[in-house]
């Protein structure tokens, strides 16, 4: 859908609440309900086209606000560009086949400091590079050491960053000084399943403001760090679990924008008084908000809140608390970075984009509510007349619970139990599939495939008690609340159920390989990309950090073996009957090629019909583009021959 213009509707938080005051307010969807839009001019658009349409990673906008740096694979990797704030062909200002990430400008807006690996392997370090371009410079050159998240002080002087031997646990904080490169740590933490992250300075940059959190997500706490001494305050001390997470810190440093689950497990936003630790609540909602950073002045402060899967902008006034929300179309908008206000105050970059809406770049002025599109990722013929829309559904599952996911239906398809249908399981498990563009959905709908993709017990954007649902239980409930998703789409009277496949990828790729084996008479064909086999050799192989986090999920593998054993897919792949094509990176520090090794030696061993593709310099998720499409038409293939009974294959390079 083409945005025309982003339209200002004052809307107090109240009124917002009543309307959408959470999860528990959801209705069920009648299958019938749903339908395939008639649409005469629809065709099959090339996964070359679909992935020809380049994706914004980040925006953040100069402090002059003359000048926005922005990540896009535009040339086929995640590079760093260039453009004017007032919409121009972008420069590019580093042309690397690595990929950097978490560009932040300078005070003064001479400097972009940003972080960059190798080949995928995660050992960022942080540079700086002129904002007129020129050569890079290597703050911390130390490749076996993690450094990201840069986050430059008041005056420019040091940047603040997450740093992390590849063999560690858990991130501390460190901080950069810019002239002589040297480095120091700020924290020096000894728990393993914790780690910290810096939100901002305060005027003087004496103070240190960082998030201290735990690998499970579920408790965390805001900090001040004394620079001098290493000094740290909990700024908001608690009993139990608890999610506390600083966004920024207000220019005069008395305040910072968080969010908290202190209300019923339910993310909110508060504004936490530095001096007194108090927090003066912004929003009462159940469902899941997310917060921005402060204006220029102090004055105003930027928010989402989650609403299944579609999210809302809001600005609020930091005086009264009263917000005003930007009405866009339905999807997944947002605000690209932490630098997005005019120095002004008066225009904030934004983001929109849905399932069938490529994610592009809005200037947005308050005083007029008039909008401006900054960049236009979509090729020609790209759009809501070519790519069907998406629909938020709803359906009880196994126990009596509610579950939502995300439908594509395609174009023109007759109700008739015909159609093949493909079930995508999102990753984490901590993590949510909302309404953003996605190559991969739009490649299977726009060739005749149902697509369905669940946010089952485990995900986020429900509250605490829904995404601790899975613990201890990995494949088990939330294996069923995929089950039941496949079973409310066959009551649509769309689906043929002997033509039903699973595509995931990292713990949806986890999915896919239970989901086959678990229920071998369902799936008549898998693709697996990098999905964890065995929990126990996850944990010899995997980045340290990782490790915890798989100890959040399933306890002490020592303790819990049982537990880890019945949730692991090696006890259970051998019952596999569909055909399954596995697509791996090979320099994976989530998931190392370790276990897609073990997958496909078992598999071939037991004569399955299996295919497997090692991408060079790639690591968890496949950044360059030629990757992703030749993945793209090797799945499309895949499925097509066992699901279609097609011959017909997609050209590849």
């Amino acid at each position: 859908m083409r945005l025309l213009r982003i339209v200002l509707v004052c809307l107090t938080l109240a009124c917002f609440a009543a309307a959408l005051s959470g999860p528990k307010d959801r209705q069920l969807t009648d299958p019938k309900s749903v339908n395939s839009i008639s649409n005469p001019n629809a065709k099959a658009v090339t996964i070359d086209d679909l992935f020809v349409t380049r994706t914004i990673r980040g925006a953040v906008l100069s402090p002059d606000g003359k000048e926005i740096a922005v990540t896009t694979n535009m040339t086929g990797r995640t590079n760093l560009w260039e453009m004017s704030s007032a919409g121009s062909w972008p420069v590019q200002l580093i042309n690397s086949d690595d990929r950097q990430s978490d560009q932040l400008w300078s005070p003064d807006s001479r400097w972009i400091a940003y972080a960059q690996d190798k080949g995928g392997n995660e050992l960022y370090d942080v540079y700086i590079i002129s904002h007129d371009g020129g050569t890079p410079i290597n703050l911390t050159d130390t490749p076996d050491i993690r450094e990201q998240h840069p986050i430059w002080s008041r005056d420019g002087k040091e940047i603040a960053c997450a740093y992390k031997p590849g063999k560690a646990s858990s991130y501390d904080v460190a901080l950069i000084d810019v002239s002589s490169h040297k480095l120091r740590k700020l924290t020096d933490e000894k728990d393993p399943s914790r780690s910290w992250d810096a939100i901002g300075f305060s005027p003087d940059n004496r103070t240190l403001f960082a998030t201290r959190s735990n690998t499970g997500f579920d408790d965390a706490d805001v900090y001040s760090i004394d620079i001098a001494t290493g000094r740290l305050t909990n700024l908001t001390p608690h009993q139990g679990n608890q999610l506390n997470l600083g966004s920024d810190v207000s220019p005069d440093g008395k305040t910072v924008l968080m969010t908290s689950n202190q209300k019923g497990g339910f993310l909110n936003l508060a504004l936490l008084d530095v001096a007194s630790k108090k927090l003066r609540w912004i929003t009462e909602t159940e469902w899941e908000v997310s917060a921005g950073v402060f204006s220029p002045d102090g004055s105003h402060f930027t928010y989402s809140i989650n609403a299944d899967g579609r999210s809302t902008l809001y600005q609020g006034d930091s005086a009264t608390g009263h917000s005003v929300a930007f009405n866009l179309p339905p999807g997944t908008n947002g605000f690209p970075g932490s630098q997005i206000f005019t120095p002004d105050g008066r225009s904030i970059l934004v983001t929109h984009e849905a399932v069938n809406a490529p994610g592009d770049l809005w200037m947005y002025d308050i005083s007029t509510g008039k909008s401006k599109q900054i960049t236009h990722t979509a090729v020609a013929g790209l759009g809501p007349t070519s790519l069907p829309p998406s629909e938020v559904v709803h359906y009880k599952t196994f126990d009596g619970q509610t579950i939502s996911a995300i439908l594509q239906i395609p174009f023109n398809l007759k109700r008739d139990g015909s159609n093949p249908a493909i079930i995508l399981p999102h990753g984490g498990p901590t993590g949510q599939t909302t309404d953003y563009w996605s190559h991969w959905s739009n490649t299977f709908a726009t060739h005749g495939y149902i697509v369905l993709q669940p946010n089952p017990r485990g995900s986020t954007g429900y509250g605490m008690d829904f995404q601790r649902g899975n613990y201890q239980d990995l494949g088990g409930g939330d294996l069923k609340d995929e089950m039941a998703g496949l079973q409310w789409l066959l009551q649509t009277g769309y689906v043929d159920g002997k033509k039903v496949g699973v595509w995931g990828g990292s713990y949806g790729g986890f999915m896919t390989l239970m989901l086959a084996a678990k229920e071998p008479q369902t799936f008549a064909a898998a693709v697996d990309l990098f999905g964890p086999l065995d929990w126990y050799t996850m944990l010899q192989h995997s980045d340290p950090f990782l490790n915890q986090y798989i100890r959040s999920l399933l306890g002490d593998p020592e303790k819990d073996r049982k537990i880890y054993e019945e949730t692991s897919p090696i006890n259970y792949v051998r019952n596999i009957k569909a055909p399954l094509l596995v697509l791996q990176g090979d320099n994976d520090p989530r998931v190392p090629k370790e276990e897609t090794e073990q997958l496909v030696k078992i598999l071939k061993e037991r004569g399955n019909v299996v295919d497997v593709v090692y991408y060079p310099n790639e690591g968890h998720g496949f950044d360059k583009v030629e990757h992703q499409v030749d993945a793209a038409k090797r799945s499309l293939e895949w499925f097509n021959k066992y699901l279609k009974n097609s011959t017909t294959q997609t050209t590849r390079k």
